[in-house]
């Protein structure tokens, strides 16, 4: 197995050790994309970065560490057909940490975990001492996680977790963006649409708040929503991703024109399903996402929410770095506006 160390991680990322060092050393000549990417592989890789004794001064600088904890598989996160919003995060934390000169740890918890005293846990050297140091959860953790830790450690969630309302949270407005799509859909003519999403190991809080969002819109708009129209959402839920694009496409062949997916992963999964079956996009189904993924591929580019990731990694760092200064302080739910991306993926329906 090959040695773990900086100049691993630079080789792989083509790039130099010494750009490498200074990532973990928060140099100011080093962009907040490099450093974000240097930290994610230097966790999936497994390398902990040691800090080197320094002489002792007079008056030590009060030190404050973010512990970034991943809720995923790293195959999955790491996945080639698009660029992972939690990377997008990163940079903007990775600018916060370094112009307040604040020390990143990275890691992956996998979904399969659901327990604190798992042993992955205790594996993290840098949760050992809680002194100055402050949490940072990207994607939806299991709840006993999130209640054990937010009693030892001053927590920002970077996705809204729906059953833990007293802990701090940087996200996007699903509601404004679940708004923006739909009402782009109707100005082409729809009127019958459908919800599509799928199960996850751990419950995607997000998925259910553009749900709720969906269900809001759709009555102030005065459309009807029939429960045979809505997927992956209970009680409409499937054994599969097959099985719910399956059935995605019998609603459409039944009437449904158009789809409002929870996520982009899930519009690209039933694009690439509906074109399997001969059904083109947008002349036979429109699609909507939500998350700004670019495309990859040959797929038609997706009308969806651009999610500005960046300010949400940044304005979460803030808060958490506030949250270390003031532990016990109110908690705060902060919701930043995302904008429509005008793609391939939406026309008229047809008469």
């Amino acid at each position: 197995m090959p040695k773990v160390n900086q100049k691993a991680i630079a080789d792989q990322l083509g790039i130099s050790r010494a750009t490498v060092s200074r990532c973990f050393t928060n140099h100011a000549g080093i962009n907040a994309t490099t450093r974000a990417k240097v930290f994610q592989l230097a966790a999936e890789m497994g390398y902990t970065h040691l800090e080197p004794r320094s002489p002792a001064v007079k008056k030590a600088r009060k030190k404050v560490s973010f512990n970034i904890l991943i809720c995923s598989d790293t195959e999955e996160y790491f996945r080639n057909d698009y660029k992972s919003p939690g990377e997008q995060i990163l940079v903007g934390v990775s600018e916060f940490a370094q112009a307040h000169q604040i020390d990143v740890n990275i890691d992956f918890i996998s979904p399969s975990v659901t327990s604190f005293d798992d042993p992955v846990f205790t594996k993290i050297k840098s949760l050992k001492s809680r002194k100055n140091r402050g949490l940072l959860l990207i994607y939806p953790f299991a709840d006993s996680i999130i209640k054990d830790l937010s009693y030892q450690f001053p927590l920002v969630s970077l996705v809204d977790q729906l059953e833990h309302q007293s802990i701090d949270c940087a996200d996007v407005d699903h509601s404004s963006g679940i708004s923006i799509l739909i009402d782009r859909l109707t100005s082409k003519g729809h009127r019958r649409i459908g919800f599509y999403t799928r199960e996850y190991t751990i419950a995607a809080s997000w998925s259910f708040r553009r749900y709720s969002a969906f269900v809001e819109k759709m009555a102030r708009t005065k459309l009807k929503v029939s429960n045979r129209d809505i997927i992956g959402v209970f009680p409409r839920k499937f054994n599969s991703v097959i099985s719910g694009i399956d059935e995605a496409i019998k609603r459409t062949k039944e009437g449904v024109t158009a789809w409002v997916c929870a996520a982009d992963h899930q519009a690209y999964d039933l694009i690439d399903g509906f074109e399997r079956q001969g059904l083109q996009i947008p002349n036979d189904v429109s699609i909507t996402g939500f998350d700004g993924i670019p495309k990859s591929n040959d797929r038609p580019a997706l009308t969806t929410i651009d999610i500005p990731f960046r300010a949400i990694g940044m304005t979460g760092a803030d808060r958490l770095a506030s949250r270390i200064r003031k532990r016990f302080g109110g908690s705060q739910s902060i919701y930043i506006s995302g904008t429509l991306i005008e793609g391939e993926t939406v026309a008229r329906p047809k008469s």
